[in-house]
């Protein structure tokens, strides 16, 4: 079955990974989408190692097949007569232009908002900057940990108030992608009842404020200024991770029927004055972590997880990247894409995270999540073939 946006054509001006992420969810959605590089380097990612696998003379970054996948690449100097010319037909025949250049920089290459709609009055346009397009710093750099410490990430992750730590991945990135993609979705929603294209505008501070969630709240309602608590919920008690004899596991005790049975199950008395209440266990955390890891004292991580799930309650071990892609339960999941590298031949990949079912007349679902993905392509690798769809010469004039 065809995939959802099958037939969207996307123009991927955006390099490092905010922008090449948001194309790659559109890819893995069905898009065709062509990533415009800079020849001779390409995006910034390809440099960005180690690790580096391959040949010697030609390495590979892992960093760049991460954000890559299901696109076709061109190299362009948009500064040439022929790169403005290629990629105006672009422009003309796409559904979706990315960029995430700083603010400016496409109306100095002569593809300002004005142009873009004036070649293509239907294109829907995203935009990534770092901090805003707009306002008394919407001109500065972004770059993901300026912008996690900028937005007040860092300073609720960590150990605690006085040792801010930046997420493990670039989440500020990754975010901006995501909410841009979501953007760009509605914007095509829109455009099928309008026929007028629109543009896309976020930035990394807004992503990572739009998932500030009950933190932000604290501040903007009660007054209340977060803080870094390291591995345990700020507003739950007990939820965490909490110590046993060889090791640790998590819990999420996220109310007081599970508070009771959770109780039962390790021999606290439930009523202890000052735990008989979230609120109550929230201000004695300390006491509550006590009395937990008490009670764990006694079992080793694999028989306690046991125990919790027979009690009911929710329940984890920390597992390490290579246990999680080791996992059935990951790969049941479609979370492993297996791909043919031009260069590496057969790779894994960290695949889509969603899943499409169509429903029959009968109400049994059939999955028809696209499974056939493309490896991130060399560096114009697609060159000559998008030339020749846009009817233009194979080799670029002189």
């Amino acid at each position: 079955m065809a995939q959802p946006l099958a037939g969207t054509v996307v123009v991927d001006l955006t390099r490092a990974l905010a922008g090449p992420h948001a194309g790659m969810m559109l890819g893995d959605l069905g898009a065709r989408v062509i990533k415009v590089e800079t020849p001779g380097t390409g995006d910034d990612t390809r440099g960005w190692g180690p690790p580096f696998v391959g040949p010697e003379d030609d390495p590979v970054s892992t960093y760049y097949l991460s954000c890559n996948r299901n696109k076709e690449s061109i190299a362009l100097d948009l500064k040439s007569d022929d790169g403005a010319a290629v990629l105006t037909e672009l422009v003309r025949r796409a559904d979706v232009l990315l960029e995430n250049f700083r603010p400016g920089v496409l109306d100095r290459l002569g593809f300002g908002t004005a142009r873009l709609m004036e070649l293509n009055p239907g294109l829907v346009v995203l935009s990534i900057s770092g901090f805003g397009h707009d306002g008394p710093e919407g001109g500065r750099a972004g770059y993901d940990q300026i912008a996690q410490g900028e937005a007040g990430l860092m300073s609720l992750t960590g150990p605690g108030p006085d040792e801010p730590q930046r997420v493990g991945v670039p989440i500020g990135d990754l975010l901006a992608g995501m909410y841009g993609a979501y953007g760009v979705l509605a914007a095509l929603l829109e455009r099928g009842r309008t026929g007028r294209g629109q543009v896309v505008r976020t930035s990394l501070l807004s992503a990572i404020v739009g998932v500030h969630a009950f933190q932000g709240t604290r501040w903007t309602v009660a007054g209340q200024v977060g803080r870094a608590q390291g591995n345990h919920h700020p507003s739950i008690a007990p939820y965490g991770l909490f110590r046993c004899r060889d090791g640790a596991v998590q819990i999420s005790v996220g109310s007081e029927g599970l508070w009771r049975r959770f109780c039962a199950a390790f021999g606290i008395d439930a009523e202890t004055p000052g735990m008989a209440s979230n609120p109550e266990r929230v201000a004695n955390r300390d006491a509550v972590i006590d009395a937990v890891e008490a009670a764990f004292a006694g079992y080793d991580a694999a028989e306690l997880l046991a125990a919790l799930a027979e009690a009911g309650v929710p329940a984890g071990r920390v597992r390490s990247l290579d246990e999680v892609y080791t996992w059935e339960q990951t790969r049941s999941q479609g979370l492993l894409a297996e791909v043919e590298h031009p260069v590496l031949g057969p790779v894994t990949l960290p695949g889509p995270p969603l899943r499409f079912f169509g429903v029959g007349a009968d109400g049994a679902e059939a999955e028809t999540t696209g499974t056939d993905h493309r490896p991130p392509p060399v560096l114009d690798q697609h060159g000559e073939e998008i030339r020749a769809w846009l009817g233009l010469p194979a080799v670029r004039p002189a």
